[in-house]
């Protein structure tokens, strides 16, 4: 009797945290290393759409407002309350601290890409700021030495090259022009990422055979990229799974997409994601 007790109990237990999870809303997946969540705020739950359905790469676009970063894509009138530190840093830190609502916390690590659309220096000049609160969870760079932590920043759109690069200490990584990867090879742990418009390399949009000449072109550029340490994406790509194949075929490390579940569902197929990961 004690024994059968025993295992009702284990079952009713098990229903009951599985009930419970799936209440709040905790429904994350097995991280998706291909995956990459573009302009991420647009989704209902910013960052958390992203984090239950597997996301580590997850891009979100600012501007400097007065000293606030604003997460927006075209100039934020009216969103003063969606910041940055709002949205993503303060809820990854309370998740990490244990100290946030959330249940389960993301696997780490986590890449979050911030594309700078207001000017570049003085942007970051705030972000930098900003970083420096979040330190403990933020990979870094300091006299030289690489650390890696549970999220690593990058940034995209307008860069602070020379500014960074005069940083003896920074939280901040650089998402290098895919066409012009071996240009500025002697970097060491400046660049994370190296990334281009799909359509620059690209004209096939997913119909018929990939052509011979752009499958080559492409491969070549993936290959030089990793050869510097480089994780490659093409952005503004084709939302569908003969081009996502064919990237992953030349070696492309992440897909850009707004279609989370889509591309989920594609990634996490029997022989995907297991031959892809980098």
């Amino acid at each position: 009797m004690r024994t059968i007790f025993s295992l009702r109990s284990g079952r009713l237990l098990l229903f009951l945290m599985f009930f419970i999870k799936q209440s709040l809303g905790f429904s994350q997946s097995l991280p998706l290393a291909n995956a990459f969540a573009h302009n991420d705020y647009w989704h209902k739950r910013p960052l958390y759409d992203a984090l239950d359905n597997g996301y580590v790469h997850i891009e979100a676009d600012v501007y400097l407002r007065g000293n606030n970063i604003i997460v927006a894509h075209i100039l934020p009138v009216l969103k003063k309350k969606r910041t940055l530190e709002k949205l993503y840093l303060k809820p990854l830190q309370e998740c990490i601290d244990g100290t946030g609502k959330r249940a389960d916390c993301p696997s780490y690590p986590l890449t979050l890409l911030i594309d700078i659309k207001s000017d570049a220096e003085k942007t970051y000049r705030e972000l930098d700021i900003l970083l420096q609160k979040y330190k403990a969870i933020l990979s870094s760079v300091e006299q030289g030495h690489y650390t890696q932590r549970q999220v690593t920043i990058v940034i995209s759109g307008h860069k602070p090259f020379q500014l960074l690069k005069s940083q003896s200490t920074r939280f901040a990584f650089i998402d290098e022009d895919l066409k012009k990867v071996d240009q500025d090879t002697t970097a060491k742990n400046f660049y994370q990422t190296a990334s281009c418009k799909y359509s620059s390399l690209i004209r096939w949009k997913g119909q018929g055979s990939f052509p011979e000449i752009e499958k080559q072109r492409l491969c070549q550029y993936v290959s030089m990229a990793h050869r510097f340490g480089k994780k490659v994406r093409l952005w503004s790509s084709p939302e569908n799974p003969a081009v996502w194949n064919a990237l992953l075929q030349c070696g492309v490390d992440l897909i850009n997409t707004d279609k989370l579940l889509e591309l989920k569902n594609f990634l996490s197929r029997p022989g995907i994601l297991s031959a892809n990961v980098n």
